[in-house]
């Protein structure tokens, strides 16, 4: 559930900024009318992310044994590599996107074009929600009871959306900064764990024929088929007997990503709060 939780609140969020920011310069350059290509566009980028979440069960639900593992596995380490960038990315390019999005509508109307205001909107949302398919689906894989990881993915929609509302209203002044800074760090845990679950995936296929020596076991003290093992496991890839070198990639990994997000300001994280005010400013 925490899982689902935290990976839909933070892609959610930064759907619902984009949404507000689209709606909130349309409303403030007086051209309301045009809400309805903003939805149109949200509504498509929302059922190409239900398709590829779709596609993705299909193929699992057709695979079996080794074969399973291995896409598995490697979906794991694809949706790695996706949020790690994704989570730079983002950073880099949060001081500018509310001017970029702006600049678009301004082009999409002096065209005349409504089509391009719906293109705008799906393109913008929609890379957000396939990002997100990936990464629940990665890990649903994880054993985590299927209702609670659901209730979390709608809890962190809901919770994002409800930002969402209240930014466009003005209602607030959030400290979404803070926010955006802790769900990374807390989403590059997540990361670790999926990087370790991989591998364990790919073992189990024997695409990787050893692991290395286990050097504790605690499978005593907190069993995996434990409730709170099983909750760890899915959270942050706990493993009561963990391998050489899950330990060496976890710890590794984490270290090296955290570092380079929290310790270089100049990559853009210290603009963020700037940007986050001017979709404020802009609704």
């Amino acid at each position: 559930m925490t899982f689902s939780f935290l990976v839909t609140a933070r892609e959610g969020l930064e759907m619902a900024l984009i949404i507000t920011i689209l709606l909130g310069y349309l409303r403030t350059i007086e051209e309301k009318r045009h809400f309805r290509a903003i939805w149109t566009g949200v509504a498509a980028a929302a059922a190409l992310s239900l398709a590829f979440a779709g596609t993705l069960e299909i193929v699992a639900q057709e695979l079996d044994g080794r074969t399973l593992e291995a896409f598995e596995g490697f979906t794991m380490l694809f949706a790695v590599a996706v949020l790690t960038w994704m989570l730079f990315w983002m950073r880099r390019q949060a001081s500018g996107i509310s001017n970029d999005l702006r600049a678009k509508v301004d082009r999409a109307l002096s065209g005349g074009s409504v089509i391009a205001l719906s293109l705008l909107a799906f393109s913008s949302v929609g890379r957000e929600g396939v990002e997100t398919s990936l990464f629940l689906f990665a890990g649903s894989t994880r054993g985590s009871s299927d209702l609670m990881f659901a209730v979390g993915g709608v809890a962190g929609f809901a919770l994002a959306a409800a930002v969402g509302v209240t930014i466009y209203y003005g209602a607030a002044r959030l400290p979404i900064h803070h926010f955006f800074t802790a769900s990374a760090v807390a989403l590059m845990v997540i990361a670790a764990g999926l990087l370790t679950n991989a591998l364990t995936e790919l073992n189990e296929a024997t695409i990787i024929p050893d692991l290395g020596v286990r050097p504790w076991d605690t499978e005593t003290a907190l069993p995996m088929t434990s409730s709170l093992g099983k909750y760890l496991h899915t959270l942050i890839g706990y493993d009561s007997a963990p391998a050489i070198s899950q330990i060496v990639v976890y710890w590794s990994y984490l270290c090296v990503v955290v570092l380079a997000y929290v310790a270089f300001p100049h990559m853009g994280g210290a603009n963020r709060g700037r940007s986050l005010t001017e979709a404020r400013a802009t609704s």
